[in-house]
């Protein structure tokens, strides 16, 4: 080919495209390593361990369980928070009235080993009298006298306490005047009577429209109570810290207890006869 016709050949676009690139370049593979593979990477005790827990793989039933355990200890922060509440009268009590508190719970204590007591020489009696006829019947009528008298069918007369609640703001409630009952009875009361009404062991109060019901018979304040039992046992029980006196001072009453030698519960309930009920005895 003469000179002018390589000239005109290179001045082609084609063909001058193709002069420009740069010629192929044949990859390189790199030969294998023959007679080694590669060894696996060790790892340790500690990096598997974590390697294990992370990222976490949690299941239906962890979570469940998890759920569960949640439930459980926030069941029993609440629980205990509350026992706290329950208790902090009495770590705010001053030391006196924690003694008087230890008193009456010896007192109560006393109490029951008395009546333990009473009743095993009740049945020594009984046992060793010469005419155990005449011995039963004389505890028979006793005892038919002390029912008589809890369950409000014969009048009581003895020493005890008279409780005046007065409640100005009418905001005493039923249940106030019930946990008073109820700690006079731990306390011992042998008889109790709110106004002119007895209390029993079936006696239910309820909120009546600006007073309270007691056995469905409406009572207005002031309430006045008048309880047969130890003195010295009755007034302690409703002056402990966080009892009834300063629950009822609270709601802005004004409680005063006055101690007596001879107090008469003289309101009378019916006997009623149990509809279902009848002695076992033969």
């Amino acid at each position: 080919m003469s000179g002018h016709e390589e000239r005109e050949h290179a001045g082609k676009p084609g063909n001058g495209l193709r002069r420009e690139l740069p010629a192929e370049v044949p990859a390189v593979i790199p030969p294998a390593r023959e007679g080694r593979e590669e060894e696996p990477v060790r790892l340790t005790g500690r990096q598997r361990l974590v390697k294990g827990l992370w990222p976490p793989r949690v299941t239906r039933a962890q979570l469940i369980v998890a759920l569960l355990l949640f439930g459980l200890g926030f069941g029993l922060a609440i629980q205990v928070a509350s026992n706290s509440d329950g208790d902090s009268a009495l770590r705010g009590a001053r030391q006196e009235d924690l003694v008087r508190i230890l008193d009456e719970l010896d007192d109560r204590t006393q109490r029951l080993e008395d009546e333990k007591q009473g009743l095993e020489k009740q049945r020594d009696e009984l046992e060793n009298s010469s005419d155990q006829a005449e011995e039963a019947r004389r505890q028979t009528v006793e005892k038919e006298r002390q029912l008589g008298i809890l369950a409000g069918t014969v009048a009581a007369q003895g020493p005890g306490i008279t409780m005046t609640i007065e409640d100005t703001k009418g905001t005493v409630e039923a249940d106030m005047l019930l946990d008073a009952i109820q700690e006079l009875r731990a306390a011992g009361a042998e008889a109790i009577q709110v106004d002119g009404v007895r209390v029993v062991a079936g006696t239910y109060l309820t909120d009546s429209g600006g007073g309270v019901s007691v056995d469905g018979n409406k009572i207005n304040a002031p309430y006045r109570f008048k309880v047969i039992g130890k003195p010295q046992d009755l007034e302690p029980a409703l002056n402990i810290p966080g009892g009834v006196v300063q629950t009822l001072e609270k709601e802005q009453a004004t409680v005063t207890v006055e101690r007596s030698s001879k107090i008469v519960v003289d309101a009378l309930r019916a006997a009623k006869r149990p509809d279902y009920a009848r002695s076992s005895s033969r």
